[in-house]
């Protein structure tokens, strides 16, 4: 099946069967104070009133249904209202819950009502804080009409419609914000771009960006595996958009990916955004969204564990409550005088530094320098190589069938920033490579580190670090990239000025993916790759190592996709270095210390 999107075919399938939690009804209900989801969720602090299945027509026709959580009395004093925006299930309905994962992230049973939508603000704590909350099943999800689109410009539209319906409505002051995490970050951008009027502020709380570079064909390479798991969890009437299978119809970038990234020049309203290095999905949107938008008055924090850990934390919630007050009731409450980034780097086996007061990322005693890739002693040098040398690795295994660089410091030395690798490579045995890279953090003797992600605080008690699941969800390795060969092509980005190519630095490279340029047999190409932004510390004696390989060094997301990113390569890998051959690695360090905490 197919729909269009600007008058262009877009592949869809049928969307998932559902089961629904709570009967699909239109009513108002009044949950009493003390009430509870479930044994063991958070009772309610207030009573609220619970109007359910409200239908909210879009300028289309198509009819989309949500659930307002809101306080007894809005019905006479208006309020503030926060919508998350997904297609996951609204309250609750969908198939993820914090339950499937082990320990919650970290997260108690009780710290939540279940009246949240995955990845969205509770209303047994925001409705107390004052705000209604209005969980909305997106276009296509569970009983609202229309076909399940992914993103773009048709996501941004619904979710301006939706907007200005809540404002509308008696119980609303006409102040809405968008609130939420993942999807429901993501989503913020495509929004808020689309400039709804009584849209006073975004929180997006980690979401990817340009979906082809960032996700789905990240580097060039296709990586379906994801989203063909999280797609098969979608339920609708209708029909759903069929990302993966547009990949393949589409594997060059076009007028489809095109409508999949954010306008984010366009954005004016006020944000608080978070950024974490942990995620293998949202890091390189959630640093391009705030340094991007247009917003005179945006936020940044860098936080240090899991996203969705990171979400539900009481200190964070009250933090959020400023930013919301502040700019969405008048409050006089001081957030204007909030540092603008506040950035956390990881300590992996020493604690971490934790909300840094910074003005820029990174910030200004962080200087870039490149580190030369010493192919005859699998060293990195600052200065650069002069003899012509080279080693390889097998490109079609796993494992540790990489070529590795390392560099030892002899002082305290901070990281952050994005980085970028420029590579001299070739292969005698195809016409094309896809080639990863991969920054480790190494201890004194020499050991390959992991970060955990999860507070064993927040674990159960006597939680050891092999009982930790071997995911990207509780286990971050390091910063990492990936290209193509025959996508190496470089330009500067479209569409941004000359201060916004600042912003991102000299290491951010930009690929059009517009064209293929396959590989002569034996041709060194020039192979720049960029890695997402990254933030460690190493102790005097401390290595940073990295890994060249072909195939992904990163933890999956979750058990069931290990390995399931496909290996189009065949045979070895050459890298060159010296000489004419100045394959490097540039990165911005700095010996600035400051107090660290954990």
């Amino acid at each position: 099946m197919s729909h269009f999107v600007a008058n262009r075919k877009v592949k869809s399938v049928k969307a998932g069967d559902f089961v629904e939690r709570c009967a699909f009804t239109t009513e108002k209900r009044i949950l009493e104070k003390g009430w509870t989801q479930a044994a063991g969720t958070r009772p309610l602090p207030i009573d609220l009133i619970w109007e359910k299945d409200v239908p909210i027509k879009l300028r289309d026709g198509v009819i989309l249904y949500g659930d307002v959580f809101r306080a007894l009395e809005s019905d006479n004093s208006p309020q503030p209202a926060l919508l998350p925006w997904s297609p996951y299930g609204k309250t609750g309905s969908g198939h993820f819950l914090l339950n499937m994962f082990p320990s919650r992230v970290g997260i108690p049973l009780a710290a939540t009502s279940g009246l949240e939508k995955f990845e969205g603000p509770d209303p047994a704590e925001w409705c107390k804080r004052g705000y209604a909350v209005v969980n909305v099943d997106a276009r296509r999800a569970f009983n609202s009409q229309g076909d399940i689109q992914v993103f773009g410009t048709q996501e941004g539209r619904d979710g301006y419609d939706t907007i200005e319906w809540i404002a509308a409505q008696s119980w609303c002051n006409g102040s809405v914000a968008l609130a939420g995490n993942s999807w429901l970050g993501a989503a913020q951008w495509f929004i808020a771009a689309e400039n709804p009027p009584h849209l006073k502020a975004i929180a997006p709380w980690e979401g990817l960006g340009d979906f082809y570079r960032e996700s789905i064909c990240r580097g060039g390479i296709p990586d379906r595996a994801f989203w063909n798991e999280l797609f098969s969890t979608f339920g609708g009437k209708n029909q759903r958009e069929d990302v993966c299978a547009m990949v393949d119809e589409h594997p060059l970038w076009n007028w489809y990916w095109e409508d999949k990234k954010p306008k984010l020049g366009r954005i004016n309203v006020p944000i608080y955004a978070t950024a974490s290095y942990s995620t293998g999905l949202h890091t390189e949107g959630s640093f391009r969204g705030y340094l991007l938008s247009s917003s005179s008055e945006k936020w940044l924090r860098i936080h240090t564990t899991q996203e969705w850990h990171d979400l539900y934390q009481s200190d964070n919630n009250d933090d959020l409550q400023r930013f919301f007050d502040h700019f969405m009731i008048s409050a006089n409450n001081g957030w204007e005088n909030t540092p603008r980034i506040r950035l956390s780097l990881l300590g992996y086996n020493r604690p971490n530094v934790v909300n840094r007061p910074v003005t820029t990322y990174p910030p200004p005693e962080f200087q870039y320098q490149n580190f030369y890739l010493d192919t005859a002693t699998n060293h990195l040098s600052t200065r650069p190589i002069e003899s012509v040398c080279s080693t390889s690795y097998d490109a079609e295994a796993r494992g540790c069938n990489f070529s590795r660089f390392e560099f030892k410091f002899d002082k305290y030395t901070e990281l952050s920033g994005f980085s970028k690798v420029r590579l001299f490579m070739s292969t005698p045995d195809h016409n094309d490579m896809d080639v990863f890279v991969l920054l480790r953090k190494l201890d004194p003797k020499g050991n390959a580190l992991e970060y955990f992600n999860i507070p064993f605080k927040d674990l159960p008690e006597g939680t050891k670090p092999e009982d930790i699941p071997k995911e990207n969800i509780w286990r971050y390795v390091g910063p990492n990239g990936r290209l193509r060969a025959s996508h190496r092509a470089t330009l500067p980005e479209p569409g941004l000025s000359s201060d916004q190519r600042k912003l991102l630095s000299d290491a951010y490279v930009w690929h059009p993916h517009d064209k293929e340029e396959k590989l002569g047999k034996n041709e060194i190409v020039e192979l720049q790759i960029s890695l997402w932004p990254g933030g460690m510390i190493f102790d005097k004696d401390e290595s940073m190592a990295l890994e060249v390989s072909g195939f992904c060094g990163i933890r999956p997301e979750f058990e069931k996709l290990r390995d399931s990113l496909t290996n189009y390569n065949v045979g070895r890998h050459i890298i060159h270095s010296g000489g004419q051959y100045p394959s490097s690695f540039l990165v911005a360090t700095s010996n600035h210390q400051k107090e660290s905490s954990d």
